[in-house]
């Protein structure tokens, strides 16, 4: 007795190209990268005991380049 075919359930890879992220899929973790950036760049009034002047420099062209 022959076996019985079944339709295929999974997407062909052709159709998978086409699945869509919603749009806070890309959304959230850009806000929450710009949010981190934000806290990590501008301490607010926090003194720090000693750093290195480079990174205080990388961290405030960052600053200023997202500030425009």
């Amino acid at each position: 007795m022959p076996a019985r075919t079944y339709p295929r359930t999974r997407p062909t890879p052709a159709d998978a190209l086409a699945v869509r992220l919603p749009w806070w899929a890309l959304a959230l973790p850009a806000v929450a990268f710009a949010v981190l950036l934000v806290l990590m760049a501008g301490p607010g009034q926090a003194q720090a005991a000693t750093t290195d002047p480079g990174i205080a420099r990388i961290l405030d062209l960052m600053r200023q380049v997202l500030a425009r």
